[in-house]
C-alpha cells in the first residue's frame, strides 16, 4: 500500500526536509530534501532516496559512494513540514567523509571542527 504524502506541507519547489538519524545512536547525520516520490521510493525500497536540487534528480544515498542508508523508520513532526528518517548508516554520512555532516560547533565565537574526515 503507498502513503499518501498530500497532508505533508511540501514547500513551492514540492520539497520538504528531510533529516537522517542514526537509529542506534540517536546521532544527527545529516539533512537533506524529499519530494513525493523521494518519500514513495525510500518507503518502497527501504533505501534511503533523496532529491538533489542542484542535479535536479533522485539520488539514492549511498550508490555510488556505498555508503547507504538502510530505513529503520520514516516520520514526520507535528506541523508535517519536516521528516526524520531513523538509518542504519554504512561509512559517512557527509560527503566530506565525516560521520555526520554537523561536524562544526561554535565555542566561545570560534568555529571549532569536532570531527576528522573517516579514513
Amino acid at each position: 500500500m503507498q502513503f499518501d504524502a498530500s497532508g505533508l506541507k511540501f514547500d513551492d519547489r514540492g520539497l520538504i526536509p528531510a533529516i537522517a538519524q542514526d537509529a542506534e545512536s540517536g546521532e544527527v547525520l545529516m539533512m537533506a530534501w524529499m519530494n513525493e516520490e523521494a518519500i514513495q521510493r525510500t518507503l518502497e525500497s527501504g533505501k534511503v532516496t533523496y532529491w538533489s536540487r542542484s542535479r535536479q534528480s533522485f539520488w539514492v544515498k549511498g550508490e555510488s559512494s556505498g555508503h547507504v542508508q538502510e530505513l529503520v523508520d520514516f516520520r514526520f513532526d507535528c506541523d508535517k513540514d519536516c521528516i526524520l528518517v531513523t538509518v542504519r548508516q554504512t561509512g559517512p554520512a557527509c560527503h566530506t567523509n565525516r560521520r555526520s555532516c554537523f561536524y562544526t560547533a561554535v565555542r566561545d565565537g570560534n568555529e571549532v571542527e569536532l570531527m576528522a574526515p573517516m579514513v
